[in-house]
């Protein structure tokens, strides 16, 4: 039984990090420079940035960084 969980826990996590990760998948429409992208989720903008330009999205655990994006049509 405990193989079995092994098996099933280790294809589980297979599965998780050969996801493709799309962040921008979720992101509403809006305009270019407002949302900043990360690799795993993205966060509005205090002022709107100039497209591709760095920026960071705070979390309890601290910021994390990413890029302004562009426009997306919903």
């Amino acid at each position: 039984m405990k193989a079995i969980r092994l098996i099933f826990a280790s294809a589980l996590l297979a599965a998780f990090i050969s996801a493709p990760v799309d962040s921008q998948g979720q992101v509403p429409p809006h305009q270019p420079g407002t949302v900043c992208l990360t690799p795993y989720f993205w966060c509005w903008m205090s002022r709107p940035g100039i497209v591709g330009a760095p920026c960071s999205c705070f979390t309890p655990s601290g910021p994390v960084p990413g890029t302004t994006g562009a426009t997306r049509e919903g």
